[in-house]
Order: C-alpha cells, then sequence, then structure tokens
C-alpha cells in the first residue's frame, strides 16, 4: 500500500486509535484521516491537479502531518519549507518550485512579509493563526473529496537541500519512494503498533518526516510531536507521555545527557534510542548505555536524495563498531568505490554510492545536476567512506570537507573523535583553513561544558596523543555553540567564512 493508502485502511481498522499528540492534543486515526481528506477536496475544489506543488511553511504541530496526508490522498506534491532560513532563501525556494499554494503559521509573518510579491503570486494562501483558514477548511463538513488513483511516480514530496554548499536543489521523491522508505524503517527499526515515537527534530527535514514520523504510522503505532527541542520539555515528555522509541542529533543527547534531571527519569516503556545527521562519539554512546541498560541504541544514515535511507547501525555493534553507520537498509544496496565507479576492497577510502527503491526521481529543473547524482542506478552521495571486513560502513567526511595538507589527506571527524574525547568539550568541530606552505591545514572549534576552561595548549596536548602530527589543528578557536542548521549538521561553510 502507498501511504494514504495505509492510512486509510489503519483508518478503518482502528479508528480509534491515537496517531498524533501534540500539547494535549490528542487525534485519531480516523479523524486525522477525515481531515487530510477535506483538505485534499479543498484543493480538488479549487481546480488542482496531480503534482501541483503546494508548500507548507509551518512549525512543527500535529498539523504538519494532516497537510502531509492530504497531499498524499489527492496526489498533490507537497514542499516542506525550512523555518529556519532566511526571507531571500525561502524566496528563492518559492520561485524556483513555483509552488501554486501556501499553507503558514502566522508566528512566521515576520520573513513573509519581506516577500510581497512572491506573496502576492500564490494562488491560495491558508495559515494558522487567530483566524485559523486552515482550521476552517480541516473542519468542513461541505467539502467533498474525490478519490484518486495516485500513480506511484507520482511527484508527492519535494524536499530542497540545506544549501551547505551553494543553493538549495529540490529533490524529488515519488509516491513509491514514500512507501518503500516507511516499510523500509518499519523493518529497520522494528516499529509496531504500540510504539509511541517522539518527534523533536523539524518535520520539514525528512529524517524526522520520512524516517520516524511516517514509517511509526504505517506501523500503526503514535507520533508524539513537540514544536522543537527543549531539554526540560523533552525530558519530561519522554516520561509522562511513555516514550517508546526517541529521536535526535547527537547534540542533543549530549545536552541531555549533560542534565543531572535525566538519570531520575522513570522510562520503563523506552526500547529505543536513535541518532543520525553527524557521528555519535564514543562517550555519549557509553554513556548512554551505562544510564540505560535496557534501552538499545541505533544509528540511522542517509541524505534527502535517498528518502533519507541507506544504512544502519544496530544495538548489538553500538560499541564493538563506534564510529560506524552500520549496514545497508533492507532493499538497499551500498558500495564504496574510486574515481570511476568500480568497487574498492574493504579499508580502502572512496565515495559511497547508494541503489534502492528509495532513491530520489531527481532534482527539481536540474537535469544535470540528476545526471551528476545517480549514474547508472547508483546514487553517488559525496560522503567518503570505507568498508570493514565485516561489511560494516564507516563515514570518513564529505568529499569537500577532506583537508589535504601538503598532500596529506586529513579527515575533520577523525581529528573531531578525539577532540570528544576531552572530557571539558561538549562540542567540536574541524574545518581546513589556508596556509602559505602546506596548502591548507586543519583548524579546531570548540565549546566546552558550561563552568569548564581550557586552553588551546591543553587541547593540542591530549591530541597529540592520538593524532600524527600532520593531523594536529593549526589552530583552536573556542566559541559558545556551532552554527548548525535545521537537520543538526554543523555548517563547516560558515565555520570557513
Amino acid at each position: 500500500m502507498l501511504v494514504a493508502e495505509r492510512l486509510a485502511y489503519l483508518a478503518k481498522e482502528q479508528p480509534t486509535k491515537i496517531i498524533t499528540s501534540f500539547q494535549g492534543r490528542e487525534t485519531s486515526y480516523a479523524e486525522l484521516f477525515k481531515q487530510a481528506k477535506r483538505l485534499a477536496a479543498y484543493f480538488q475544489s479549487k481546480g488542482y491537479e496531480q503534482e501541483d506543488i503546494i508548500a507548507v511553511y509551518l512549525i512543527n504541530s500535529d498539523y504538519f502531518l494532516t497537510c502531509y496526508y492530504a497531499c498524499q490522498l489527492g496526489g498533490f506534491t507537497i514542499l516542506p519549507i525550512n523555518t529556519k532560513l532566511t526571507a531571500p532563501e525561502v524566496d528563492y525556494i518559492f520561485n524556483h518550485s513555483e509552488a501554486k499554494a501556501l499553507i503558514y503559521d502566522t508566528r512566521l509573518t515576520n520573513i513573509l512579509d519581506d516577500l510581497p510579491e512572491t506573496m502576492n503570486s500564490f494562488e491560495d494562501l491558508l495559515y494558522l493563526g487567530e483566524e485559523n483558514t486552515l482550521i476552517a477548511v480541516l473542519n468542513d463538513e461541505n467539502l467533498s473529496f474525490n478519490e484518486v488513483k495516485v500513480d506511484e511516480n507520482t511527484t508527492t514530496v519535494i524536499f530542497y537541500t540545506s544549501g551547505t554548499t551553494g543553493k538549495p536543489k529540490g529533490v524529488m521523491l515519488s509516491a513509491a519512494n514514500v512507501q518503500a522508505t516507511a516499510k523500509l524503517y518499519v523493518e529497520a527499526l522494528e516499529l509496531n503498533s504500540s510504539d509511541r515515537m517522539q518527534i523533536v527534530a523539524p518535520l520539514f527535514h525528512c529524517a524526522a518526516s520520512h524516517v520516524f514520523s511516517i514509517p511509526v504510522i504505517y506501523a500503526g503505532g503514535t507520533v508524539v510531536i513537540e514544536e522543537g527541542f527543549s531539554p526540560e520539555q523533552t525530558m519530561d515528555t519522554l516520561e509522562q507521555e511513555k516514550i517508546t522509541v526517541f529521536f535526535g542529533v547527537p547534540a542533543m543527547y549530549s545536552i541531555l545527557l549533560n542534565s543531572p534531571k535525566m538519570e531520575s527519569l522513570r522510562l520503563s516503556n523506552l526500547r529505543l534510542f536513535t541518532y543520525g545527521a553527524a557521528p555519535m562519539p564514543f562517550e555519549l554512546i557509553r554513556k548512554i548505555k551505562a544510564l540505560f541498560p535496557d534501552v538499545k541504541v541505533q544509528n540511522i544514515y542517509g541524505q534527502t536524495e535517498n528518502s533519507p535511507a541507506a544504512t544502519t547501525l544496530k544495538d548489538h555493534f553500538a560499541l564493538e563498531k563506534v564510529g560506524s553507520v552500520g549496514e545497508p537498509v533492507p532493499g538497499t544496496e551500498v558500495q564504496v568505490v574510486d574515481e570511476h565507479g568500480n568497487p574498492l576492497p574493504s579499508g580502502l577510502v572512496g565515495e559511497i554510492v547508494v541503489k534502492g527503491p528509495q532513491l530520489m526521481k531527481g532534482y527539481l529543473k536540474n537535469e544535470e545536476a540528476t545526471k551528476q547524482a545517480i549514474r547508472d542506478g547508483w546514487l553517488y552521495t559525496g560522503d567518503l567512506g570505507r568498508m570493514d571486513e565485516d561489511g560494516l560502513l564507516y563515514i570518513v567526511d564529505r568529499k569537500k570537507d577532506m583537508i589535504i595538507r601538503g598532500g596529506e589527506n586529513v579527515y575533520p571527524v577523525e581529528v573531531e573523535e578525539v577532540l570528544y574525547e576531552i572530557s571539558e568539550v561538549l562540542e567540536a568541530a574541524v574545518v581546513g583553513i589556508p596556509h602559505e606552505i602546506y596548502g591548507e591545514v586543519p583548524k579546531a572549534y570548540v565549546v566546552l561544558k558550561e563552568g569548564k576552561h581550557l586552553t588551546e595548549e591543553d587541547v593540542l596536548t591530549k591530541c597529540s596523543k592520538s593524532l600524527a602530527k600532520f593531523k594536529l589543528p593549526l589552530e583552536v578557536e573556542f566559541i559558545e555553540s556551532l552554527p548548525r542548521n535545521a537537520s543538526g549538521k554543523v555548517l563547516k561553510t560558515t565555520l570557513r567564512n
């Protein structure tokens, strides 16, 4: 079943089961299905056709998923917009995508007010706010949905890449891509109808939506949504909502595990901690396992271009294979190849390529970039990695982030792992900076834990015990926080600039 068909089935099979919980508001499967049909019917009544693009500019809430399923039901294309972007960045996405309608949260009008010409170009505007025109549509009993047969190849979602290396590209995902991703994560995460998934990451990002929310719903479970990550609220929700599965980026785990409150939480229902977007330092994993010995830890690796689904490191390897992102998810092939696309033997570093039913259709209005990314059915990820003797994948770094110091390759992740072993360090990132002799050299940006103190000399002394001299940072700069995009990835372009 496509995800819309699965929702229709579950709305009949378990109509009263709670599908979403948000700030005390619980919605059943039957109710969300009814609301999604009404929203789809609204766009049908306006004459919208399949693959017409509907932009959604919403802060996390249950209504995001209502909009998502409305587009799936009608065969429209939902375009989730990153709420952390600046007005020019949002404007670029609106204009490049040629979205016909916009659903937005009025708390974001400070950005939209700077785009009067673009706002006037939309055929329809629905919003969440004091008057709540979106809610009016969801409650309109006069709207009648005409069932349509959505083809598997229909573009039902477009996510714009984070744009860390230039203008963002619109990743087109088909109904079949979304279905494949939902099914493979049900299997990979062993999801079932008893699961209660806590979402604190932004739903406009493909991880929170496609790795967790949609698969949990596909399995018949419940999605517990928060507006965003807030340590105190997140811990309260973990305990009070009887969460079974939690997803966070490593920075979130670092903050939570440095709170004394975390140790006193009663989490008897929790069965799985998942993480992604960045490597999890060994010390963090060790601390999680020590505090919660009955809770499994699982890493997820993927990109927007593969829905995102490539590999997963399951709990039995969490400490033994620290630093690995694991084995391919079900129905997926992963290889490490040289510059000619030839598979490399274990231990050698090359580009990671992925093949499977979750690979994107391509980039919106960018055939050349699509041809560069997908070759002979393989997605060329731009990530450098290696396979070990057991067939498990290790991310070495982004091809663009690798530092070449006087002819020697320095992989920032390797240096960052050593920095994270320093007990006073909360976060760290390493980038290459220009050097008149060596071409470029590593520079470390370090965030210290509250109340802790280190000097540059302290950091370099500790690093020198684990790193070759050419890998040592030439400079260490202490900052209050690392710049990140909405998916939790460190913006190394910002640091380099």
